[in-house]
């Protein structure tokens, strides 16, 4: 007799390329035959993701949600758990898991929520401290991405410490492509005695990409045989241009626009840098780890919690120009201690950051 299938629906916002999406796909990516996955999301549209799984096979459904609170959102969640027998439904951010949860009262489905970042500044309201207990009583397991993430949800979401599992995000490693690096480096016109900074992020405020050039100013004054790589577009890409010119820097740094698949670009980085304000657990800084990159972070979100300081990199405090400068200068002239930091990255990342790991973890809560 064939043992059921458990049937296990993520609701999210959409499935464009981000570490929300990432981590939905891994985790579908990374199950066993014992689960059937599929994938509702709650707004348009889709995003690329969505599409590569659907090509794969795996279902994927959309609803145009409408501004405010939309009701019939939560009778499209029912009638799609009711349709398709869903047992588990696994709501990632805080407002699908709001209507995942909702919709299932009187089901015996169960409810997973995985918070995967917080707003910059953080902030709460009477209406969460409320909600947000009754919504957890309706909830099988709460996870986090983070300690940090752990941590706000508590103080700010008012949420009970000992409901919340840490789950860290886990990534298939990345593999270096040489000739695709080479040819990289070639067309970038980048030296072989030039020191490679490089970060990979949209041009976002919370990125903080403004703080990290004007301390590769600073690196560039006593070492000028430095270059900066910034991958990404965004809403601040003018500003950004404005100020490399302010800075005087504009033959130093590159800024590439977005590249849809940047894996090659991140290889030739000889330092990864992560300047943001606020940080979940960076799919970007593991994937930097995971291709034994030394890394220079800032002390936001999780950041620490994945850069041990003086061991895989080097982590500085908040917005702090100067201490990134310092710490980018201090790897920058010291190839020893890069190449300590980069191949004491790789082995954590393959103790803790692998997509093994995220998978089993998940696997474990499905089954309990």
């Amino acid at each position: 007799m064939n043992q059921h299938k458990k049937n296990i629906l993520h609701i999210t916002y959409d499935m464009r390329i981000g570490g929300t999406e990432m981590v939905i796909k891994n985790i579908i990516e990374g199950s066993d035959n014992s689960v059937c996955m599929s994938i509702f999301c709650i707004e348009e549209p889709l995003g690329p993701w969505g599409q590569d799984l659907q090509q794969a096979g795996i279902k994927v459904s959309t609803f145009a949600r409408k501004d405010g609170f939309d009701t019939s959102l939560i009778s499209a969640i029912k009638k799609h758990v009711k349709q398709h027998n869903i047992d588990i439904v696994h709501c990632h951010q805080y407002t699908p898991w709001v209507y995942g949860a909702l919709a299932v009262i009187g089901l015996s489905t169960k409810v997973i929520f995985t918070e995967h970042g917080r707003f910059y500044p953080d902030s709460s309201n009477w209406k969460r401290r409320f909600v947000n207990p009754l919504l957890a009583m309706m909830t099988h397991r709460l996870t986090a991405i983070s300690e940090a993430t752990k941590q706000a949800l508590i103080k700010y979401e008012f949420l009970t410490a000992g409901k919340i599992d840490v789950i860290y995000n886990g990534i298939k490693g990345l593999e270096f492509n040489e000739s695709a690096a080479l040819d990289i480096k070639t067309r970038l016109n980048i030296q072989t005695d030039d020191i490679v900074f490089g970060t990979i992020a949209r041009l976002d405020p919370i990125k903080n990409h403004s703080m990290m050039l004007k301390a590769f100013a600073e690196v560039t004054k006593k070492n000028p045989k430095t270059k900066l790589i910034i991958v990404g577009d965004g809403e601040l890409m003018p500003a950004l241009k404005l100020l490399i010119q302010t800075l005087d820097i504009e033959d130093s740094v590159i800024l590439t626009g977005y590249i849809p698949y940047p894996k090659d670009y991140l290889a030739i980085f000889d330092i990864f840098l992560l300047s943001s304000l606020s940080e979940g657990t960076s799919m970007t800084l593991l994937e930097a780890m995971s291709l034994a990159k030394p890394c220079i972070v800032t002390d936001a979100g999780g950041n620490k919690e994945i850069v041990t300081h003086g061991e895989t990199g080097l982590v500085t405090d908040n917005d702090n120009m100067l201490q990134f400068a310092d710490a980018m200068l201090a790897l920058a002239n010291d190839k020893n201690t890069r190449e300590r930091y980069g191949q004491n990255a790789r082995v954590v990342f393959d103790e803790k950051y692998d997509v093994r790991h995220l998978s089993a973890a998940y696997a474990n809560i499905y089954d309990h």
